[in-house]
């Protein structure tokens, strides 16, 4: 039987461990800071970006790898038993999967890719569940269908505390983020498909508090219970350790991954935001 190889994009906030441990292939986003052109965890980590990104004189740039990234990694892994299945972030936020797409037509092998419809966490939910079967042997037909149960079992919610990223990328009138600056509108939403469906409007970190809460009342309510959580973070990792703990009171038999998220991430949402990802068994 073909042994199926796993690539993702820096975005999916792997562990540098469980990129080790399953052999994952992690291809990089651009960052470009005024003008200066960095990758994605390979020459600017998530944190060194924060610093950088609030000295920036405009905001933050990231565009997808390129065709020639692409090729170069599927030629590298590509053989007579090798599959690839490449997964990445939702095509609402980057191009990243297209260009995946077109890349995978040039090159003489088996490669299925896929749109995870998520980013973070969420999106290296899909890739670690791939990533153990396919060490364990399992084919590429039973990878995509395990790849399918976690995308339906998955959530994702993002709160904002700044509203100027959202503004200044086109996600938000400039209307809005005036007035949500001036009454210091904190926002929560829920992410679909790369959508920042806004569900809450509220004033103060008490809003905030008061979204997370109703989230994890609503994982609780879960019938079959929890099987992953993940927490990041825009440049406040204190209050993302915080809330980690407290959720861990909760659901003490999981172990929750809290990290600096991407830059991708970041860039939209500015400093002070936090994603919470979770999956339902």
């Amino acid at each position: 039987m073909a042994q199926v190889k796993i690539v993702t994009d820096s975005t999916a906030m792997l562990t540098a461990e469980e990129v080790s441990q399953y052999d994952v292939k992690v291809v990089p986003l651009g960052i470009m800071i005024d003008g200066t052109v960095y990758q994605d965890g390979v020459t600017l980590s998530p944190v060194e970006f924060m610093d950088k990104m609030a000295a920036a004189e405009n905001l933050p740039q990231t565009s997808q790898p390129s065709l020639g990234v692409f090729t170069e990694v599927y030629e590298s892994l590509v053989g007579d038993d090798v599959q690839i299945i490449s997964i990445h972030l939702t095509k609402g936020l980057s191009g990243t999967a297209d260009a995946a797409r077109q890349a995978a037509m040039m090159v003489d092998g088996d490669i299925t890719v896929l749109d995870s419809d998520f980013i973070d966490r969420a999106l290296g939910f899909q890739v670690l569940a791939a990533a153990k079967m396919a060490a364990e042997g399992a084919s590429k037909e039973e990878i995509l269908a395990e790849i399918k149960r976690v995308h339906d079992n998955t959530q994702l919610y993002l709160t904002v505390s700044n509203l100027d990223n959202l503004v200044a990328g086109g996600r938000l009138s400039k209307t809005a983020g005036f007035i949500a600056g001036v009454l210091n509108i904190k926002i929560g939403a829920h992410i679909e498909q790369g959508n920042i469906n806004v569900e809450v409007k509220g004033r103060g970190a008490k809003s905030t508090r008061a979204y997370l809460k109703s989230i994890v009342e609503q994982m609780q309510a879960a019938p079959n219970g929890i099987e992953a959580i993940g927490i990041s973070h825009a440049g406040i990792p204190a209050e993302a350790q915080e809330l980690a703990d407290k959720v861990n009171e909760i659901f003490p038999d999981i172990k929750i991954v809290v990290q600096q998220t991407s830059p991708t991430v970041s860039t939209h949402t500015g400093a002070g935001a936090i994603g919470f990802s979770y999956q339902v068994k």
